[in-house]
């Protein structure tokens, strides 16, 4: 009989395993037509193990891959390349694997560290360059666009050496705010890049004990912190053990901060327990903040407290969000929760120069229900506003992942532009990037560009528009 660590994980089989090859491919192959308003490069990461590590697999392990798409004059050419972090060269040199996954306890005697850093989770640009990070807190990779080159790291001046995954930029002020999230004090540390990609302002904010951050949110004022509900379990975390626990007697608490404020100064608003991978914005109204995000009250496996619905697992991690929002009343201290939708969506996007300001769009991916892995089989276009939404459902074996908002050249709304993400068939590997009308998100899309190798399911994507390309700041490619 085979055992459970024998079999494969099925976040290794089919558009879940890796591509072995590093690919450039121009004028590619279009069905429809590529606006020839749209112009800049589409980049997205993902995991993409060059070796399988030790011990059990999980889909967040895996050396990061980016994948590129640059747009220009109606034509599109395609890029791949993994992100060559510290750790990937010394398992090149190795010619294997030197960690275990992050389901594995972490080894600790291991002389590189006990965890390795990938690289493989989020893309963000600022200041006139891409970064690559990891979810789990690491070196911030500078990736040169469109070669996809890594460069080398880039450390704040030595006062960020490691960041996670997610930091907010502020089109309007320039600035960029960062947290990292540690599992030894101080516990969590947040930062602001002001837009000449200097760091103009650093603080901690104390918790008693490790908390679990994904992502953050900022308003004009405010950057946006948590101290959610899922936390390391507190007696195994005392005995050397990083087991996660949901605490459904334990309110969640929504933070406050200034946006250059010392971290005592935080305020924070107490709401129903829940967890959360990813907002999507948060803006301010007179003495009122509203934030709105993708919430899970139910995120372990095995809880016996969850609903009966079977939903996709990744590990011990249990994918059932809703849109919510939530107001934070600043006079009174008072929190007012509303769900938005009972259609499971997440890694949801919007138009990047707004944020922090109010938006009336969000652009999420929806959550198959008949696939026991975290796979999209539709986009949702919400309006917040309106309350009401639009769905494009893909064809029958077809599943999309995160999409970006690309302003079209002179774009004046936040849905004046267009909708890009990666289209999978499943049973056969073909890959297409799909451009859509943001503002028909379910009618036909606009171009379906063939890619010529198969671009594995993956997490988080960025536009750059050609602006911002051609204000990319040089750094010297590492000897």
């Amino acid at each position: 009989m085979t055992s459970s660590l024998e079999r494969p994980s099925p976040y290794l089989l089919g558009n879940y395993a890796p591509v072995e090859r590093e690919i450039d491919a121009r004028d590619l192959k279009v069905h429809g037509e590529i606006p020839r308003d749209l112009a800049g490069v589409f980049v997205r990461n993902g995991a993409n193990p060059r070796f399988r590590q030790k011990g059990r697999h999980h889909w967040f392990d895996g050396d990061g891959m980016i994948h590129a798409l640059h747009f220009e004059d109606g034509r599109a050419s395609y890029r791949n390349r993994w992100v060559r972090t510290w750790a990937f060269g010394e398992e090149e040199k190795a010619g294997g694997s030197l960690w275990t996954g992050t389901t594995e306890r972490p080894d600790f005697s291991n002389p590189r560290g006990p965890l390795k850093d990938t690289s493989n989770t989020d893309l963000v640009y600022h200041a006139g360059r891409l970064y690559s990070l990891w979810w789990l807190g690491g070196a911030a990779y500078v990736v040169q666009v469109p070669s996809l080159e890594t460069c080398g790291t880039e450390t704040w001046g030595g006062q960020m050496p490691t960041v996670s995954a997610h930091p907010k930029v502020d089109a309007v002020t320039g600035e960029m705010m960062l947290f990292d999230y540690k599992p030894y004090p101080p516990y969590l540390t947040y930062a602001v890049v002001a837009p000449s990609g200097e760091i103009v302002h650093k603080t901690t904010i104390d918790f008693d004990a490790p908390r679990p951050q994904h992502d953050m949110a900022i308003t004009e004022r405010f950057s946006i912190l948590f101290d959610m509900s899922m936390r390391f379990d507190a007696e195994l975390f005392a005995r050397g053990h990083m087991r996660s626990r949901f605490y459904r007697d334990s309110p969640a608490r929504i933070g406050l901060l200034p946006r250059r404020a010392p971290g005592s100064e935080i305020r924070w608003f107490e709401a129903s327990p829940f967890y959360m991978y990813h907002t999507i914005n948060a803006w301010e109204e007179g003495d009122r903040v509203v934030l709105i995000g993708c919430k899970i009250d139910a995120p372990l496996v095995g809880d016996p407290q969850n609903p009966p619905r079977q939903v996709p697992t990744v590990g011990f991690l249990r994918l059932e969000p809703n849109l919510y929002r939530w107001e934070l009343d600043l006079a009174t201290g008072a929190v007012k929760e509303e769900r938005l939708d009972d259609t499971l969506t997440e890694f949801p996007r919007m138009d990047n120069r707004a944020l922090g300001r109010r938006t009336r769009y969000s652009y999420n991916p929806r959550i198959s229900l008949t696939e026991p892995t975290v796979l999209f089989d539709g986009l949702v276009k919400y309006d917040l506003e309106a309350g009401r939404s639009d769905t494009l459902v893909y064809p029958e074996g077809r599943f999309g992942g995160e999409v970006v908002f690309a302003p079209r050249t002179g774009a004046k709304g936040e849905d004046d532009g267009y909708l890009i993400t990666f289209v999978c068939d499943e049973a056969s590997g073909e890959s297409e990037a799909w451009v859509m009308d943001a503002r028909n998100v379910s009618g036909p899309p606009l171009a379906r560009v063939s890619i010529p190798q198969r671009v594995p399911t993956g997490y988080h994507a960025w536009w750059i528009g050609g602006d911002d390309l051609a204000a990319q700041r040089a750094m010297p490619l590492p000897a």
